[in-house]
């Protein structure tokens, strides 16, 4: 009883339930979302079959540490986190691009330079870069947001052409982004790690634009650690990361990688506990404080007690 695979709760002024791969969405009477951040995880665009108990709370506790670390540069969607696992927030209407900001030259934007392309998302890369290799300065990377099937590259110019974010909006935007990346460049600098890329999502509510989602987790962003960076850079060894992509090492090792006719690999109680481990780790490293578990007991009902209670007071 120590993981949420899955929630099916009735809330009081419940108006709306969605169920995503990883969250499940309770909408209050049109005007609030409590978020559950489930123990689900997915990989390759699919959800695995067991769930990993704290990785919601892991994600859920860093999300809500940096939103509060934040909120002097841009207001958030956050109006309380009731419990370790869970959001309650504003509803803003999203905007239809994800800020996706990088300082190296690392993961998808690597790859196109591996192809040959010097232009990502309309900014022009000098030749001569290598993999991981830190950039002259961040760059904005953005995608749209796709409702169905994948984010596609968009630049700064088509954004503003096909009106998808007015100028204006869209300026103040960049500027939040700089800024919140800079932010979380300098926590991230105190616990030993190099930000390399994030992303942000961003919505609107009563002319205001308000920081929506998670941030800065090992998630949404990619993290190298700083000591021996520019040993591996001058050796072309990988960088160390932290992310969770020793979770698709494992799957891809073990002939998995979301293709048709492939199947999930076994997931043993050893191995969902060691990832249980590896995030806890995450969190730790990230944070630079001890995780605490909740006290033991049927985690599905204090979520909803919870929640009800936060509810109550709105």
């Amino acid at each position: 009883m120590n993981s949420i695979k899955e929630t099916h709760f009735t809330l009081p002024n419940q108006t709306a339930f969605y169920k995503g791969k990883v969250r499940d969405v309770y909408t209050i009477a049109d005007k609030y979302l409590a978020m559950v951040v489930t123990d689900r995880i997915s990989a390759f665009d699919v959800v695995l079959p067991e769930a990993i108990p704290f990785k919601g709370q892991v994600l859920n506790q860093i999300a809500a540490k940096f939103l509060s670390a934040t909120a002097d540069i841009v207001p958030n969607w956050v109006i309380a986190v009731p419990d370790p696992n869970v959001t309650i927030g504003r509803i803003c209407e999203p905007f239809k691009v994800e800020m996706v900001i990088r300082g190296y030259l690392a993961g998808h934007a690597a790859r196109e330079y591996a192809a040959g392309r010097r232009t990502v998302c309309g900014v022009n890369l000098p030749e001569g870069l290598k993999e991981n290799d830190k950039l002259a300065e961040p760059i904005i990377t953005p995608t749209t947001k796709a409702s169905v099937g994948h984010d596609e590259d968009i630049s700064r110019e088509d954004i503003l052409a096909k009106g998808i974010v007015s100028e204006s909006d869209y300026i103040q935007l960049e500027a939040y982004t700089r800024a919140l990346y800079q932010r979380g460049t300098e926590m991230a600098d105190k616990q030993g790690l190099i930000l390399v890329d994030t992303k942000y999502e961003f919505g609107k509510a009563d002319g205001v634009i308000y920081l929506i989602d998670e941030i800065h987790t090992p998630d949404s962003s990619r993290y190298f650690y700083k000591e021996g960076y520019q040993e591996r850079q001058q050796t072309g060894e990988p960088q160390k990361q932290l992310s969770k992509e020793f979770v698709r090492r494992w799957l891809i090792e073990n002939g998995f990688q979301g293709k048709d006719g492939q199947t999930v690999p076994v997931m043993t109680p050893e191995k969902v506990a060691s990832i249980s481990e590896r995030y806890i780790e995450l969190y730790e490293q990230i944070i630079g404080e001890t995780f605490v578990k909740p006290e033991a007991g049927n985690v599905l009902e204090r979520v909803q007690n919870n929640v009800e209670e936060a509810l109550s007071k709105l």
